[in-house]
């Protein structure tokens, strides 16, 4: 898997030595709301527990494990996922505000929560007669599209402006992603809150994090000053600061991590 398949994932060198993950696109017909089916599988039978620390894109997850289906709103905080024995874990993975399709409940209450489908959706979605993922699929599919969900175009406008976000290192702030939308803040603000759960800051934030996270798990030689300029922020400190509050570690703490796996000599920074 290549680094861009693992944004989001701390540490995932070590990460994949515990776990595979595989993806796979939507159908088409879900491809409006739906980004992915994935699936995360493990065998530690013999080997200690093991904890792969997340840092989650804004949106909504839906998973299928241990016979029972999860709903698991966007998570603003670090998640740690606990890993022991054999498992899996069968996922559909949301656009950024696809999920505000099928909500019965405002997104902004979804945040860091883990709902039943019938407290999230209003309607309950049967557990499938076996586990195997085709089966899972089948059942999330067809539950979907019962829904029949009208293409709403401020989901495609949501889902686009998170993308810009995180393609586009130009945009620092929020007052740049509302200049690119052609709103003000505050309306953009009112947009994201409706459909996704979290401002546009919060996008940005994130998007910064997670790629600075990545170069630093590429073993990249990363020069935190000039990092710092690139991705939008007034300086090193401010960009150490926001890492920090995000991940739980310094980048240069986060380095050592990561270079601990790999045999590398930590980067200073």
């Amino acid at each position: 898997m290549g680094a861009t398949g693992t944004r989001g994932i701390l540490n995932p060198i070590e990460g994949l030595a515990h776990f595979q993950l595989e993806r796979e696109p939507a159908p088409e017909e879900l491809g409006f709301f739906v980004e992915r089916f994935w699936r995360v599988r493990w065998d530690l039978d013999g080997r200690p527990p093991f904890e792969q620390e997340i840092l989650p894109y804004p949106c909504v997850n839906l998973s299928f494990v241990a016979g029972r289906f999860e709903v698991h709103g966007p998570g603003t905080r670090r998640f740690v996922a606990h890993l022991t024995g054999r498992g899996r874990v069968f996922g559909t993975k949301f656009t950024p505000a696809g999920f505000s399709a099928f909500a019965a409940v405002p997104m902004r209450s979804l945040l860091d929560q883990v709902l039943s489908v019938e407290e999230a959706t209003g309607r309950a979605l049967p557990v499938p007669a076996s586990d195997e993922p085709s089966s899972v699929r089948a059942a999330v599919r067809e539950f979907l599209c019962q829904f029949a969900a009208p293409r709403d175009p401020n989901i495609a406008l949501v889902d686009e402006l998170v993308a810009t976000t995180q393609e586009n290192r130009s945009i620092a702030q929020a007052e740049d992603l509302a200049r690119v939308a052609g709103t003000s803040v505050r309306s953009l603000h009112r947009l994201f809150q409706h459909y996704v759960g979290v401002g546009p800051k919060w996008i940005v934030r994130r998007s910064r994090v997670q790629e600075a996270a990545e170069r630093v798990a590429r073993a990249e030689r990363v020069d935190w000053a000039k990092t710092a300029q690139e991705l939008g922020y007034h300086d090193q400190a401010h960009l150490i600061r926001d890492f920090r509050a995000q991940i739980g570690f310094t980048p240069a703490a986060y380095a050592r991590r990561c270079a601990s796996f790999v045999g590398e000599s930590p980067r200073r920074a």
